[in-house]
């Protein structure tokens, strides 16, 4: 699960982490990147587990922007700019999707055979799970994949 707050008090301004998976062939860290604080509708998912974490999430949340396939790395950080809406690509209203826009490169890209050979991530649903496309990240990943990726999560603006 998600990062969860110390207390129900914190519920509202503590921010979730996430992963989203995307092929760099339909769309890559630099398209995230050119859409600019518009953002990017993340469209097209089509399984129930991820669905239900779009749903889940918050204003603000940020998140990993995964490379995989070609790569498999994480390339940049992504800030939820759009709660959780009707899929523009689905007919049916069974789909849901959020917008995020890109926030910053991650100096140093974190693959997945990083990722797997560093035992402080071995539950990480990345390693875990590596075929679901909207992953929940802990506050412990959140920093370990930060430090991994030269970047201080401490300096994330968004």
């Amino acid at each position: 699960m998600a990062k969860q707050p110390k207390n129900k008090n914190d519920a509202a301004s503590a921010p979730a982490y996430w992963l989203f998976k995307s092929e760099p062939d339909s769309h890559s860290w630099e398209m995230q990147k050119s859409r600019g604080r518009k953002g990017e509708t993340w469209d097209g998912v089509r399984n129930f587990m991820a669905r239900n974490n779009m749903q889940a999430m918050k204003l603000g949340d940020l998140g990993f922007f995964y490379h995989s396939n070609e790569g498999k790395e994480v390339v940049g950080i992504v800030e939820v700019c759009a709660l959780a809406h009707p899929d523009p690509k689905d007919d049916t209203g069974v789909w849901k999707c959020v917008d995020v826009r890109a926030v910053c490169d991650v100096p140093k890209p974190v693959t997945l055979a990083a990722a797997k050979a560093n035992p402080k991530l071995a539950k990480m649903a990345l390693v875990t799970s590596s075929r679901l496309s909207v992953q929940p990240v802990t506050e412990a990943e959140w920093i370990e994949v930060c430090r991994m990726g030269e970047l201080d999560p401490k300096k994330i603006r968004t």
